[in-house]
């Protein structure tokens, strides 16, 4: 059987289209780390603050079109709760993490979530990986090994007041973000993409206000709420707004290739502003991780791509052999 057809169609429309958002998404990651940065180098510590903006404006755009559309509800919205509450306190802690980390560590750290979400999906979905897949997630691992023993090398120049302890709030939140994204995944191919933004958004927001007016409240009230601090919350609503969408669509259509591989050009852009943007001097332990990491999702990616490729052949085959049977029966 000739594969011809199958590498014609990764030239196609929907696959530009995957490939477009997938670096996106990955500068709306980077500009929405860089605008958390920003805001802890002014001394604003209220990271759930941050997220409540973004998961309001999901609650009012979404809430608004499942309104309008009034479908029948899919999903079971206790199942929504805990997934909006395991979603803010994933954010609530990478966010932390910018008050002791640099924006280069919290931006590689999130790889992390690639072999949380292969542990979680062959534990719940029953997912099946191949060895070439877990050698690719193993050296993954390496490079978030290597990011953590690069701030314990670089010290005071490594950004922040105490990055081992920043490394590890990164590594808890994108742990419970990886969660998270295993469970917007089954409901996206189970069910409706608005439906599970709308009920993401709106949960969300209930758990984001109460978690202020129990964590964050007094820390509101000390904010000098300046032209500038105004504009960069604003920026985090927008981007994470977007970039919720924009991960609900990119499961949807292009599976989880054009997500993991976005992934690596976040970094490279967190490499240049905090050498460009901020003058600081990036550990050379960091691009070996780097290095590594980008080795790793390569090899995670690319099988993922091969075992498509596998299944699209059985599926010709079976085809053909269907064919067959039937032209024999016929005759």
């Amino acid at each position: 059987m000739v594969m011809g057809p199958y590498f014609m169609e990764i030239r196609t429309k929907k696959t530009l289209i995957g490939l477009g958002l997938g670096q996106l998404r990955s500068l709306l990651s980077t500009s929405n780390g860089f605008t958390s940065s920003e805001l802890a180098r002014k001394g604003i510590n209220a990271p759930t603050t941050q997220s409540f903006m973004g998961y309001l404006s999901l609650a009012i755009v979404y809430g608004g079109i499942m309104l309008y559309r009034r479908p029948g509800i899919k999903v079971k919205w206790y199942h929504c709760l805990l997934l909006a509450f395991v979603d803010v306190e994933g954010n609530f802690l990478v966010v932390k993490a910018y008050q002791y980390t640099s924006l280069t560590s919290v931006m590689l750290l999130d790889c992390w979530a690639i072999p949380c979400v292969m542990v979680l999906t062959w534990v719940f979905l029953k997912t099946k990986y191949r060895m070439m897949k877990i050698s690719g997630v193993v050296i993954c691992f390496l490079g978030v090994v290597m990011v953590v023993f690069s701030d314990v090398h670089a010290g005071d120049r490594a950004g922040g007041s105490n990055p081992v302890k920043g490394d590890l709030l990164v590594l808890a939140g994108t742990t419970l973000s990886a969660a998270c994204d295993v469970g917007e995944e089954f409901f996206v191919k189970n069910g409706d993409m608005i439906e599970l933004l709308a009920f993401l958004g709106t949960f969300g927001t209930i758990v984001a206000a109460v978690q202020i007016s129990i964590l964050e409240r007094g820390v509101l009230k000390e904010i000098h709420w300046s032209t500038e601090t105004i504009l960069l919350y604003l920026g985090v609503a927008l981007a994470l707004f977007l970039l919720y969408s924009l991960v609900a669509v990119l499961i949807q259509t292009n599976g989880a290739t054009m997500f993991n591989l976005s992934y690596l050009t976040s970094d490279m852009w967190a490499v240049l502003i905090r050498t460009f943007g901020y003058h600081e001097k990036v550990d050379w332990l960091y691009f070996l991780a780097f290095a590594t990491t980008a080795i790793g999702l390569i090899i995670y990616s690319m099988k993922e791509k091969d075992e498509e490729e596998q299944r699209m052949f059985l599926d010709e085959e079976d085809g053909e052999s269907l064919r067959t049977r039937l032209i024999v029966a016929s005759t």
